[in-house]
């Protein structure tokens, strides 16, 4: 009886050999682990949760350019603010990006297997009353532009989106074995870049990361600012390393790969500092 032959690694382990990759992904979670032993997380850690997707919505509108007051933005997620009936063009960013991290929290059991729905539910959430219900949800068609994340070039034509999203759900779908940081890296990257919807993508990426950072078990209770790792310096290195990734090198992957790992790191230092927060009485209640 032969010895039937190992399985081939998944494609996605191969991201490991390039440089610096492997040593960020470590790093990313050595650090996540060190949150989860922070003292608020042993009978505050819903309360930090909760803080936590208060400055991510915060981080991820302003990445759109849209900049509110935390204080505004924690009113509005905690319900006790309303949204403006005849609002100025920021306030529907912001109320998108506070959907699709609120939306975010509820799809832990979902991210691995039901990709596809998860794209739908984050996408309208994101642009709930700001496209057409019939568009909510569902990729672009032909001829309909995109006139978001310009900094990262033209999008693929819309021809190339289903493949592009095929792919992203074998991402999705990827093993336990493959490190959660790669899977979550590279979902945010394709969502950014392939740029499937016609309004949303950014806030979608996002909202994608935190899904999958939380799903995966690297930040089980969701206390890592994942949203605000990306902007230091305003969002240009972001910007840049999505980039480098679009261009489809080795060398432009790894850069994004290594940002994304930085990235992580300084969420979780927003996350420690949300729970020192959190442990001390000084985060305000909303209402």
């Amino acid at each position: 009886m032969s010895t039937p032959l190992p399985a081939a690694p998944h494609p996605l382990m191969r991201l490991l050999e390039l440089p610096g990759v492997a040593e960020g992904v470590d790093a990313a979670r050595e650090a996540c682990t060190r949150l989860r032993w922070h003292e608020a997380m042993r009978r505050r850690a819903d309360e930090c949760a909760v803080e936590s997707r208060v400055q991510g919505a915060h981080a991820s509108a302003a990445l759109e350019g849209a900049e509110w007051p935390v204080d505004w933005v924690r009113e509005a997620m905690a319900g006790v603010r309303p949204w403006s009936e005849d609002p100025d063009p920021v306030e529907p960013v912001v109320r998108g990006a506070v959907r699709a991290t609120e939306e975010a929290a509820h799809l832990e059991s979902l991210t691995a297997s039901a990709p596809s729905q998860v794209l739908a539910r984050l996408h309208l959430a994101a642009v709930r009353g700001v496209v057409a219900d019939v568009d909510a949800g569902r990729p672009r068609h032909a001829g309909e532009p995109v006139r978001e994340l310009t900094e990262l070039g033209d999008p693929p034509p819309a021809e190339a989106v289903a493949p592009r999203l095929t792919g992203l759900t074998q991402v999705l779908t990827a093993p336990p074995e493959v490190p959660a940081v790669l899977v979550a890296a590279v979902a945010h990257a394709e969502v950014a870049v392939v740029r499937p919807f016609v309004r949303g993508n950014g806030l979608v990426a996002r909202a994608l990361e935190r899904a999958v950072v939380r799903s995966r078990g690297l930040d089980p209770l969701g206390v890592a600012v994942v949203e605000a790792g990306h902007r230091p310096g305003g969002g240009v290195e972001y910007h840049g390393a999505l980039a480098a990734y679009a261009g489809g090198t080795p060398e432009g992957v790894a850069l994004w790969l290594r940002h994304a790992a930085e990235s992580l790191e300084g969420a979780v230092r927003a996350g420690e500092r949300v729970a020192d927060a959190v442990r001390s009485g000084r985060v305000p209640q909303a209402g």
